[in-house]
């Protein structure tokens, strides 16, 4: 399922990363890597904060569509 739909607070592992090849370097650049765990902690309108490798990341509706989890 789609990031933007994950449960604050339960961790989660990417499964895929789609996109353009620029937007799949960006997420990947972020931390989010197949394989990687990551947990929403909180959603902000229509933005998320997630929690990516020890770091708080904001990523747009948008952005979070595109990574699996």
């Amino acid at each position: 399922m789609p990031l933007v739909y994950a449960e604050a607070g339960l961790p989660m592992i990417v499964r895929k990363v789609g996109g353009s090849p620029e937007v799949k370097k960006h997420l990947e650049d972020l931390g989010f890597n197949v394989g990687s765990e990551v947990s929403v902690v909180s959603s902000l309108g229509s933005n998320l904060i997630v929690k990516v490798k020890e770091s708080r990341v904001a990523v747009s509706e948008e952005l979070a569509r595109k990574i699996m989890v």
